[in-house]
């Protein structure tokens, strides 16, 4: 078992830190069977921070394994309306989540990939409403993780399963900062400064597109929408609260224009997707839109991510990380993007967070798009960085600076 004050640590982070959670406010925690023991904790400190309730939405990946391997493909993709309904509520009364990861990577590698598609395009178009909720930090959100043997057993293969658990506890503790010797919220405060330092630099800069290049095979040119804006570390929500949408976080990241994307990138990290492990993949992209895709596991997989819907061919974030950065110094492959996007550039597939355009927040979805915001029902991030990893951004008046030199901040 973990040490429990680690464990108690890691729950107020999430809550005071994470999610912010305010006084009255309703709070939403969702997470699987295997994560009990930290949702319990994040539960009782949600309460001493002033949660008006808790509510706490369970799932199971074995279950829903066993939805996938014997429901018809239309009763997948009927969505009960009283989901619907609740979630609606929790939008009306301004709740506040907390998402608690544990994934199985490969769980479903048996599993009809289609199937997974076609519930997840289902989910996505009657809960659209929500997606656009959180995304468009209407309200505050969180991201943390708790290990399971599974996960446990793939990201150590040497320990036992036992070993492997406590290993990864302590791999996810240093990972957010926290340890039994530190204050936490103290090191969350010094971490965003460091991240809006970053992101004041790069907004100084306003580049019109980046090119990034190394030995791998990636040569691409990512354009940059008009007016957007880096952001990473702590958001503010509509109702002001300051919060930490990932815990842990290394990231500065903004919005791509929908159709300047051109070149090649090579994955440099698997991709967990609807427990798929898809790995060694590549992309090409034209006029925005990847138009040539392999990988030598799992294609089908990652044919069906970028079949999704229209917007699933594009990007809407590029995220810059150094490669001498705390998570990609441990050497750990986490099988897990919370982690993994940490410790490497990375880009998404789909949809864009409004927040990376100025005033985009306060703007329809409709007139985002005509500015080249791309709106998709997934968004799903992928690593490509590497150790060589040269960027070259070229600002509105075509000078070049040396963003990043074998893999890192130089500016």
């Amino acid at each position: 078992m973990p040490n429990p004050v680690l464990v108690n640590k890691l729950a107020k982070l999430a809550v005071l830190v994470g999610a912010n959670v305010q006084k009255d406010q309703v709070v939403v925690i969702r997470g699987t069977t295997e994560t009990k023991e930290l949702i319990r904790e994040i539960a009782e400190e949600a309460y001493v921070a002033g949660a008006k309730s808790v509510h706490v939405q369970w799932s199971d990946d074995y279950v829903s394994r066993s939805s996938l391997k014997h429901q018809s493909i239309e009763d997948l993709e009927n969505i009960p309306q009283w989901i619907v309904d609740q979630n609606k509520d929790y939008v009306e009364k301004g709740a506040c989540f907390i998402s608690v990861t544990s994934p199985i990577p490969g769980l479903n590698k048996d599993v009809d990939p289609v199937k997974a598609q076609k519930q997840g395009i289902a989910a996505q178009k009657a809960l659209g409403f929500f997606r656009e909720h959180l995304m468009g930090n209407k309200v505050q959100w969180t991201i943390v993780a708790a290990p399971n043997p599974i996960w446990a057993k793939q990201v150590f293969p040497k320990l036992n399963e036992e070993d492997a658990v406590e290993a990864l506890w302590h791999a996810i503790f240093d990972a957010s900062r926290v340890t039994l010797d530190n204050d936490p919220i103290q090191e969350w405060a010094n971490h965003n400064e460091i991240l809006l330092k970053h992101n004041k630099v790069l907004n100084d800069y306003n580049f019109k597109h980046l090119h990034f290049k190394n030995n791998l095979g990636t040569d691409l040119i990512v354009e940059l929408v008009k007016d957007h804006v880096w952001a990473g570390g702590g958001e503010i929500a509509l109702n002001q609260a300051y919060f930490n949408p990932n815990i842990p976080t290394e990231e500065t990241f903004t919005m791509p224009y929908k159709w300047g994307t051109r070149g090649k990138v090579v994955a440099t990290k698997p991709l967990n997707y609807q427990g798929k492990l898809i790995e060694d993949f590549y992309l090409v992209f034209k006029d925005g839109k990847v138009v040539e895709f392999d990988a030598k596991q799992e294609k089908q997989a990652l044919s069906n991510l970028l079949d999704t819907d229209e917007g699933s061919r594009y990007i809407g974030e590029i995220a810059l990380i150094s490669h001498d950065s705390p998570i990609s110094n441990t050497g750990i492959l986490f099988l897990n993007t919370l982690f993994d996007e940490n410790a490497s550039c990375h880009m998404a597939l789909g949809r864009a967070y409004p927040m990376n355009v100025k005033n985009g927040v306060n703007t329809p979805i409709a007139e985002l798009e005509n500015i080249g915001y791309n709106n998709s029902m997934v968004h799903s991030d992928f690593m490509f960085g590497s150790e060589d990893m040269q960027i070259i951004g070229v600002t509105q008046e075509g000078k070049e600076i040396l963003v990043f030199k074998d893999g890192n901040f130089i500016i």
